[in-house]
């Protein structure tokens, strides 16, 4: 068994940094649905900007909002205005196709495809 890379939200900016919130990564739903990954998904997150990477779990955004908010402790890792890569990870036995979608400053989806 091997952990493969499943869904993958590139290139994101940060939009919202709350530190008085449960911890997790609100993201709008409708990046999570194209790149497959679950609300409540486990995900490792990595910041472009300024090269930190953590793990924390998903929550749902509003639908269209382009929301990306980081919460709780991990609202420390993450400044408004990062640009951050989210990855969903599988244990499988066989390579599984990653789907990757690519947002643009606002976060709406400029390109969606898999490898």
């Amino acid at each position: 068994m091997r952990w493969m890379i499943r869904g993958k939200i590139h290139g994101a900016f940060v939009t919202m940094t709350r530190l008085d919130y449960e911890g997790s990564i609100t993201v709008d739903v409708e990046l999570l649905e194209k790149a497959g990954i679950w609300v409540g998904e486990k995900v490792h997150i990595a910041n472009m900007t300024n090269g930190v990477r953590f793990e924390t779990y998903t929550m749902e955004g509003e639908r269209g909002s382009g929301m990306i908010a980081l919460n709780g402790a991990a609202a420390r890792l993450c400044s408004v205005g990062d640009k951050i890569i989210i990855m969903g990870y599988e244990l499988v036995s066989e390579p599984v196709k990653a789907k990757v979608v690519t947002v643009d400053e606002n976060n709406r989806t400029a390109k969606e495809f898999t490898y």
